[in-house]
């Protein structure tokens, strides 16, 4: 069965995306910990991010270091931090999370509540690096 991410990369759920190639797709958190959390995704449907092979979990990797320039050159913080939890959806995924503190990475905050207007206002911005 299809995870909510393979819905996103085919295009039948809409998403702010911010980075795309033919392997991988970046796309603002619809319930963020912070400003500019983005989720990065593999358009492979495979379950757990330590399953991929280790030149794709690579390519993956380089791929979100340039996402997470574009998230600091953008979003006011001091870093951009990287989790890995993988429980919420059944698709590997990496978290990029603008940070000041190691608090801000707490999954038990709550999220903050941004409207489609500040949605697309942020995608626009990060966009434009």
């Amino acid at each position: 069965m299809p995870s909510i991410f393979s819905k996103i990369i085919s295009g039948e759920i809409p998403c702010y995306k911010i980075a795309e190639d033919n392997e991988f797709i970046a796309f603002l958190d619809i319930n963020p910990l912070a400003l500019g959390h983005t989720l990065v995704i593999p358009k492979l449907e495979i379950d757990y991010l330590f399953d991929l092979d280790d030149e794709f979990l690579g390519r993956m990797m380089k791929f979100s270091k340039k996402v997470a320039y574009k998230l600091k050159n953008n979003v006011e913080c001091k870093r951009i931090g990287l989790s890995v939890i993988g429980l919420e959806v059944p698709h590997a995924h990496i978290h990029l999370i603008p940070i000041n503190s190691i608090s801000d990475m707490n999954f038990q905050r709550p999220k903050l509540i941004l409207d489609s207007k500040e949605f697309s206002n942020l995608r626009d911005k990060i966009l434009q690096d």
